[in-house]
């Protein structure tokens, strides 16, 4: 059973995910330096105000000299200060964006002005997001239009949404419940409304919510439709490595090198350029003779596309057991 979450403080959202503390951590860390120094500065104007006030017309201050400790003090103080916050962030940073390869992948498109999502058994959403508690979570995230950011507050984690690319986001929800999903990026008119919620469920709800949205066809499973019969792709691209194209069987997280001597890594990013713009990376011993698939498949194509031949690695590896 899904239960509003409930947020006693309305100054901060609730801490639901695996590293939300981290990111809590941080900031109070900073603010409370900021306050600290704020307090000794604003302490320090008034007391040398009173301190060296003008006692007399015309009167000549003391002569000062330097000192050695005190310019070593306050430089020595700041660069540490600085440097564990220039450490605490770069954690942070490590941690949020760095997808733990365990995570279950789901896809996501921002469009004016509403988020898809779709799992990888199939099931879509519209603006909300079912996902299991204690469980890795990555989201694959594109948009059919202008730059949106999926930004979930109790989370601790947002990120863009680009055209033209795929952009990662994960988390790790640690308490069931229902959390605000916003998009952070002005998008167009509509933008405020452009909002949703992640649904954080008991694994055996999930299961159940699963097994109540069965969808006909998995990602993969549409990709395959629109590989072998839609696109003909398959006439080139052959299970062994007689065809015209390069063999994807296996193929997805390989080293592949390009005629420019380059060689990438075969991830999502990769195939979706390939199909799209297929000129752009040209795959060593082949010739540039593939068309561009701009245009003419959606991103949701796109998506099963990505899918299936990501699945390609997957059946090779239980064929050869």
């Amino acid at each position: 059973m899904i239960q509003q979450s409930n947020n006693w403080v309305p100054l901060f959202p609730e801490k639901a995910s695996s590293f939300a503390w981290q990111v809590d951590a941080l900031y109070f860390y900073l603010i409370a330096i900021s306050a600290f120094f704020t307090v000794i500065v604003v302490a320090a104007i008034f007391y040398f105000a009173i301190k060296y006030r003008e006692k007399e017309k015309f009167q000549n201050g003391a002569e000062i000299h330097g000192s050695l400790l005190l310019e070593t003090t306050w430089t020595a103080i700041p660069f540490l200060l600085s440097m564990t916050i220039f450490l605490g962030g770069a954690i942070v940073y490590y941690n949020q964006y760095r997808p733990p390869k365990d995570a279950m992948e789901i896809y996501v498109v921002g469009k004016q002005w509403m988020w898809k999502f779709q799992h990888p058994t199939g099931q879509r959403e519209i603006n909300e997001l079912h996902v299991p508690v204690n469980r890795r979570i990555k989201l694959i995230m594109t948009s059919e239009d202008v730059i949106h950011d999926l930004y979930v507050p109790a989370f601790r984690t947002k990120a863009d949404a680009v055209p033209g690319r795929y952009t990662t986001l994960w988390f790790e929800a640690t308490k069931p419940g229902k959390y605000h999903l916003y998009c952070a990026e002005y998008c167009g008119l509509n933008h405020s409304g452009m909002i949703g919620w992640v649904y954080v469920m008991e694994q055996k709800d999930y299961e159940n919510w699963l097994a109540g949205n069965v969808s006909s066809q998995t990602p993969a499973q549409a990709g395959r439709e629109l590989f072998e019969a839609k696109l003909g792709c398959a006439s080139c691209h052959q299970q062994t490595d007689q065809g015209r194209g390069p063999k994807l069987a296996g193929l997805f997280g390989k080293q592949v090198k390009l005629t420019n001597g380059q060689t990438v890594v075969a991830d999502e990013e990769y195939i979706r350029n390939s199909i799209l713009n297929p000129q752009g990376q040209i795959v060593e011993g082949y010739q540039p003779i593939m068309p561009t698939f701009k245009g003419q498949v959606t991103e949701e194509q796109l998506v099963a596309l990505v899918e299936y031949i990501k699945s390609l690695g997957n059946e090779t590896a239980s064929m050869s057991k």
